[in-house]
This record gives C-alpha cells, sequence and structure tokens, in this order.
C-alpha cells in the first residue's frame, strides 16, 4: 500500500520572490517529495507551499526548507498583515492515503527534535501532536507573535517551548509543527478598507467565539489593495462547508453596508468541497459525485463498471465478491457495518432530495444538517467494514502464536484477550452508531417528503438488522472473554441498544 502525506510550511517571506525560489529549491532536492503548490502574499508577506510524498522524503524535505528559511529571513527587519512567530512560522502533516494520523504525529515530534538539533530554533507542538491541550489552538501559541513571544518566553515557564531552550532564535524565532486533518485556507476579501470590521465579522464567525463549527478566523489589512480581509482557516470543510461559511460572512458584512467583493483559496482544496458547494448553489437534482467528468474516468481507471445497466452491480461487485471468498474475514461484522451505512446513506439521500422541494421549505436547515450527520456517519461505518475484519484477523493472528513452553502460553493467552476485547468493542461501536442512526431515521421521517416515506422506512430496516447483527459478533467474542466484569458491562449495553430498535417502531414512523 502507497504511504503518502501531504506537509503545507507556511514562510514568514510573500515579497521576496528570490528568497521563497530558494527555500522550494531546497525542498525540491528531496527525491521522491512533489511540490504541488506555492502561493505568496505580499500584505500577508507570507508563502505557502505545499508539498507531498512519501513521510520521510516530505519531513526531510520540510527540515530543508526550515533551514533555508532560518539562513534568508530575519524577523527583526519582518512586516506583515499575518501573524507569525518563525521565519517558517507553522509547518503541519497531514496523512492522505496507507498513514493514521498518529504516524502524522510520531513524524511530527521526530521533525520537530531535528529542528532544534539542526538548527536551534525552538519548536511548539500543536493540533494533533500538542503535547498540553492549551497548544492545541495555533493562535494560543502565536500570541504576542515573534516581538512578544521573544520577551515573555525569556520570564514565563508556561511559554517554553516543547523542544529546545526557553529562547527564540534572534533572526528565525520559533517554529510550530504538528499534525492535522486537510486544511482549507479561505480568504473574503470585503469592498471596505475598515480593518475593525473584517476583524468583528471573524470574531463572529470563528467558532472559539460561539460562530461555525470548524472554522477560525480574523480580520486582516489588504493595504495594497486598500480592502480588509476575513481570513478563515477551514478545518473539516464536511462538517462546516464552504458555502455556509460564505454565506454567514454575506450577512455579517450586510450588518455593517458592505458587501464581498471576492475570495481566494490558499493553496489547494479538495475536490468535494467544490462539489458540495455547486451542489448548494446551483440546486441541482439528484446531484452524484459520479457526475463529475474527472470522477467517472477515475472510476473506470480503477476498474469500476460505471456505465449502462451493470453500473450499480459495479460498484457493489467487489465487497461482494469479497465475503464470498472462502476466508474468515470480512465476514458478519463488515456486513453489519455495511448494512448500518447504506441506512445512513438513504437517510443522506432523502434528506437531500427533500431540502430541494418547495412543499419542506420550512425544514431547508434542519434538513441540511441531516445530511450531513449522515454523510458523516455513512463514512465512519464504511471504514468499520475494514475495522471489523482487522479485528477479528488480530483474533486469528494471537491464536496462531506459539505455545511451547509456560511463558509463551502466557504471553498466547494475553494476547488473545486483548484482540477478544478489540474484536467485541469493534462491533459495538458499530451498533451503537446504527441504533443513533434508526432514531436519526425516525426524526427525518417527520420532516422529509412524504413521497419519501418507503426510503427512509428501509433505511430504518437497514439500520435496526445492523444493530442485531453487530451484537450477534458481540457476543460470539464474549464468549471466550475471562474478564466477567468487561463482559457484563457489554451485554448490559447490547440489550439496551437491541431494545431501541424494532420492527414495529419502523411501521408506526416512531
Amino acid at each position: 500500500m502507497k504511504r503518502l502525506i501531504e506537509c503545507v510550511p507556511n514562510f514568514s517571506e510573500g515579497r521576496d520572490i528570490a528568497k521563497v525560489d530558494a527555500i522550494v529549491a531546497a525542498m525540491r532536492e528531496v527525491p521522491g517529495v512533489f511540490l504541488l503548490d506555492r502561493e505568496s502574499d505580499a500584505d500577508h508577506n507570507r508563502s505557502v507551499v505545499t508539498l507531498a510524498g512519501e513521510p520521510e522524503a516530505v519531513a526531510e524535505a520540510a527540515l530543508r526548507g526550515v533551514g533555508k528559511a532560518a539562513e534568508l529571513i530575519d524577523l527583526t527587519k519582518h512586516t506583515g498583515a499575518h501573524p507569525r512567530m518563525g521565519a517558517t512560522d507553522v509547518v503541519p502533516f497531514i496523512p492522505i492515503e496507507g498513514v493514521a494520523i498518529e504516524d502524522c504525529v510520531a513524524l511530527s515530534k521526530k521533525v520537530g527534535r531535528e529542528i532544534w538539533e539542526r538548527c536551534r530554533i525552538p519548536v511548539y507542538f500543536y493540533e494533533a501532536a500538542a503535547q498540553r491541550p492549551e497548544r492545541t489552538n495555533l493562535e494560543n501559541i502565536r500570541k504576542g507573535q515573534f516581538e512578544g513571544l521573544r520577551e515573555e518566553v525569556l520570564r514565563n515557564p508556561d511559554r517554553a517551548p516543547d523542544v529546545g531552550e526557553p529562547r527564540l532564535h534572534p533572526t528565525a524565532g520559533a517554529t510550530v509543527v504538528g499534525a492535522r486533518k486537510f486544511l482549507i485556507a479561505y480568504n473574503i476579501n470585503l469592498n471596505t478598507p475598515d480593518l475593525e470590521i473584517a476583524k468583528k465579522i471573524g470574531k463572529n464567525i470563528r467558532f472559539s467565539n460561539g460562530g461555525l463549527r470548524y472554522v477560525k478566523a480574523m480580520g486582516v489589512d489588504l493595504r495594497a489593495r486598500n480592502l480588509a480581509q476575513v481570513s478563515i482557516n477551514l478545518t473539516d470543510f464536511e462538517q462546516t462547508p464552504i458555502h455556509r461559511v460564505f454565506e454567514m460572512v454575506k450577512r455579517e458584512a450586510e450588518r455593517y453596508g458592505v458587501s464581498i467583493v471576492g475570495s481566494e483559496i490558499v493553496g489547494l482544496i479538495p475536490k468535494k468541497a467544490i462539489e458540495l458547494t455547486a451542489d448548494f448553489y446551483l440546486q441541482l437534482e439528484n446531484f452524484s459525485a459520479a457526475q463529475v467528468l474527472e470522477n467517472r474516468i477515475e472510476a473506470s481507471l480503477a476498474g469500476v463498471a460505471t456505465e449502462g445497466p451493470g453500473k450499480l452491480a459495479g460498484l457493489a461487485q467487489p465487497f461482494l465478491d469479497a465475503v464470498a471468498q472462502p476466508t474468515a474475514t470480512p465476514g458478519g461484522g463488515s456486513v453489519a457495518a455495511l448494512a448500518a451505512a447504506l441506512g445512513a446513506s438513504l437517510g443522506q439521500m432523502v434528506a437531500g432530495l427533500s431540502r430541494k422541494k418547495k412543499s419542506q421549505a420550512a425544514y431547508v436547515e434542519p434538513l441540511s444538517d441531516a445530511v450531513a450527520e449522515f454523510q458523516r456517519a455513512a463514512k465512519q461505518l464504511a471504514e468499520a467494514t475494514d475495522r471489523d475484519a482487522a479485528a477479528f484477523d488480530s483474533v486469528m493472528a494471537a491464536y496462531k502464536l506459539p505455545q511451547g513452553n509456560p511463558d509463551e502460553l502466557q504471553r498466547r493467552e494475553a494476547a488473545i484477550q486483548r484482540a477478544l476485547h478489540g474484536a467485541a468493542s469493534v462491533p459495538l461501536e458499530v451498533a451503537r452508531k446504527a441504533a443513533d442512526i434508526f432514531d436519526q431515521l425516525g426524526q427525518l421521517e417527520r420532516i422529509a417528503s412524504p413521497s419519501m416515506k418507503s426510503d427512509v422506512r428501509v433505511g430504518r430496516l437497514m439500520a435496526a438488522a445492523a444493530v442485531r447483527g453487530a451484537l450477534e459478533n458481540v457476543e460470539i467474542n464474549l464468549e471466550s472473554i475471562t474478564d466477567a466484569s468487561f463482559a457484563g458491562k457489554l451485554r448490559a449495553e447490547a440489550a439496551q441498544l437491541k431494545s431501541r430498535v424494532s420492527e414495529s417502531a419502523v411501521s408506526a414512523g416512531q
């Protein structure tokens, strides 16, 4: 399996392109690293570079970029609209394929230590790599910027770096390193130079002040363009889509008598984010990602039949073939997770179509929320089909451990019990999620288009079947678990979940 990560280092230089070129060139020297994008902004005096490749190669490229930036950038002479505390201000690692967020956390810790060893630049860890809760958010670490932190770190132990001595590099400051999900950097420009308006809008929309979930925002002065900007980081575009952010900024701007003159993406954006926004603004009926040309080509190249009457069979057949194989996995647990995912997908379809009907205009907001909730649940359950198979494979692997002497027997039994705990816990999580979907579909039926009642009820039946099927897998693993307290706790929860779903509730629309 390919192992791919993305790294998006931010450098405090956006005006001297020769310096930016030199930094980028240093990173591109590493074999196996791909430069996906680079953006420089003179007002921000900042450049954002996007790299991708194998984890170790990308890590080395990031380290070379930090080193070159330390040679070329002097923060004592730096000014710009964007907050900063380092020549290389922030270095996030993002998992793309074959890599978990935990792997990126470990990589960020390794890179952070290496930055100190090579460059004597102190390092702070943020997001998933944060070593202290208050350092999860970048803005908390960067408070006071280079000038303020340079003084405070000398006298305040709470501001000391995670790696290195409690003093900043004299010209390169400090660097923040971490691991996070994909982030969309999105800026919205207003038809006013009044920075205070942009700051007020940023404060109102960011989550830390009670605004939109997964949104960070601030006001920025674009002096070269005589405009004020709302600069936004969107940390989960599926749960808070980009069009929702745009609409809220638009409404907030109208309160101050100003309007939006344009917006921009800094760096890269997933195609799915654009598809969600297109669907919202165009109010496309029955829109599917399969209608996007590039998606269709990609599916075809992957060998999926997407044309003609065999379209659905082509999509479903790989999983059916995998289940049909004379192997233990994927088995009943994976099938139960898929049933729940199908129920969630039906809910997403019903909510998505209903919100476009005039008859359901009064429920547009809750229906839109339901689309996002069901989409998120379907994705989690699809992933659970693999997690369930992996959990059972761990049990089988534990049973195959050597048992030639008492020590080996003891290690084998301990491994078996650990694996059984996991094999029981995964389907229980599926049952919990499926029961939630069962309830949510019942709520959806009350506000969805009446013409889609059968789809909602089929979804509920799938969710109910998923609960019962997942609990069968819980029970069979509990039979071999020796921890009576653990087994009793899971059996009690299983009984509660089973009681929540019933065919009578489906037919009664409860």
